[in-house]
């Protein structure tokens, strides 16, 4: 359950009640007195001496809804009717559809997008591959395939619980950047299937979205994948994060007067999204990084340490730290959170740095409750829309993918992703640049756009140098 009220566990309530003058008013006090916030009220029919009433309320989830239908159904001659979750609603039937570009109004139309017509096209094609993208859906479809093995922070879900997401994602694809794109949910989490299954369905898109696979199999799926296909494969969880929390660092350093070079940073996370974070923090130019996970600092001395870790132990941590992310955290300018919810408190961010910053990222429910370290950071930011500074991988992936497609690349390389990454930071001016706001808006209107002509002016840069893939 949310800590706040939110709109994505808002509630519309049908109601009855007597048409008497402090209707209105009742209901709306009802609300806020059980501790949630009306953002509509509707009359939806009246008689002599009754009014039927929507009412919508954002609530904090869970128990919440039942408090403020139970405070509802305590006014005097109120009659409680359907009670509607606004996620669901939005959700019956699915959030996409197909439509065709072309109309099919007679027999002329459909010898054109058909048979006989088609033929030809398929001919010409055969005769010339690179065609596809000029006559089909290739050259602006990607796919967004997930195993539902790390659906957001809920866990192995499997594919069909994590099919609301992916419609969401290519949902997203289509607002930011035009670009078509659809859920593929795989009904197997063996790494060989899944490598086979999209090299199968490869030819049908420009590009790979993966999406909410976990770690360690996610970094062989990618490589693997990457290595077998003439398109760019992209793991959002990985990268989208990696280039989203670069930009945002880079203009919350720029808020504190440091520079990225100089900070001493902790991460806590060293799973997909913190190994992508760590990389290309490296690649920028970071030099002073500690990583912890569940069993604390990450070192080359550590007892047991997993084989996924040894490159992070053999590339950080240069002054030799050991122990607790606590004991880590101590004079440290930077904290990135992408782990769990609620490892650490207000009196923690106290030990660090003077002006320091924050990054607690962990959804839903952040690492240490930002409104605490707000008490002691500089700059804090979240995963979350209802706090400033939302890291939000929709700020990356719809204008690296739009990027990527324009410029036709047949991969994606790290300078891609700091060209994202520093276009990104720059969409915040320096006029604009404050504690409160490092990074954009999602509905910033020039953020995909400007995204897109980075990474397209990368790709080509890069076009005839030797392939430089992603490091994993």
């Amino acid at each position: 359950m949310s800590s706040v009220p939110s709109v994505s566990s808002s509630i519309t309530v049908r109601l009855e009640l007597p048409a008497r003058s402090t209707a209105v008013s009742e209901l709306t006090h009802a609300i806020e007195q059980a501790g949630g916030v009306v953002t509509a009220l509707d009359v939806t029919a009246s008689g002599l001496d009754r009014l039927q009433v929507d009412v919508t309320c954002a609530t904090r989830g869970g128990d919440h809804v039942e408090a403020i239908v139970a405070a509802l159904r305590g006014l005097a001659g109120v009659d409680i009717g359907p009670i509607s979750d606004r996620v669901f609603l939005m959700h019956l039937g699915g959030k996409l559809r197909i439509e065709s570009k072309v109309p099919i109004r007679n027999r002329d139309d459909l010898s054109l997008i058909y048979t006989p017509g088609v033929a030809r096209v398929c001919q010409a094609i055969a005769a010339n591959p690179a065609d596809a993208r000029r006559l089909t859906i290739k050259r602006n479809t990607v796919a967004v395939v997930t195993d539902g093995s790390a659906v957001l922070g809920l866990g192995n879900l499997g594919p069909l619980a994590a099919l609301p997401v992916m419609e969401g994602k290519a949902a997203l694809f289509k607002r930011f950047a035009d670009i078509d794109a659809f859920p593929i949910c795989l009904d197997t989490q063996d790494v060989d299937e899944i490598v086979a299954i999209v090299k199968g369905i490869a030819p049908v898109f420009a590009g790979i979205n993966l999406e909410d696979i976990s770690a360690p199999r996610c970094f062989e799926i990618e490589m693997r994948l990457r290595e077998a296909l003439d398109i760019p494969v992209f793991h959002d969880d990985q990268h989208g994060t990696a280039i989203v929390t670069l930009a945002a660092l880079t203009n919350a350093l720029k808020v504190v007067g440091k520079e990225l070079a100089d900070v001493r940073l902790v991460m806590s996370g060293a799973g997909a999204a913190g190994t992508a974070v760590l990389r290309l923090l490296i690649a920028a130019g970071a030099r002073d990084i500690v990583v912890c996970d569940v069993e604390g600092v990450v070192h080359a001395g550590r007892e047991g340490l997993a084989e996924d870790l040894r490159w992070t132990a053999e590339n950080t941590n240069p002054r030799a730290v050991s122990g607790t992310l606590r004991a880590a955290l101590a004079d440290a300018d930077v904290f990135i959170g992408v782990s769990a919810s609620g490892i650490l408190t207000g009196d923690d961010i106290a030990t660090m740095a003077k002006d320091s910053v924050v990054f607690a990222l962990a959804n839903p429910e952040p690492e240490v409750d930002p409104m605490e370290a707000a008490k002691h950071a500089a700059v804090v930011a979240t995963g979350r829309s209802d706090f400033a500074n939302q890291i939000n991988n929709v700020l990356a992936f719809p204008g690296v993918f739009r990027g990527l497609l324009d410029a036709q690349s047949k991969t994606i390389t790290t300078g891609m992703l700091l060209a994202a990454a520093h276009a990104l930071a720059a969409t915040v001016t320096d006029a604009q640049r404050n504690a409160a706001y490092i990074v954009p808006s999602v509905f910033h209107p020039d953020v995909s756009a400007v995204v897109a002509a980075a990474v397209q002016s990368a790709a080509r840069a890069g076009a005839t140098l030797p392939r430089q893939p992603v490091t994993q």
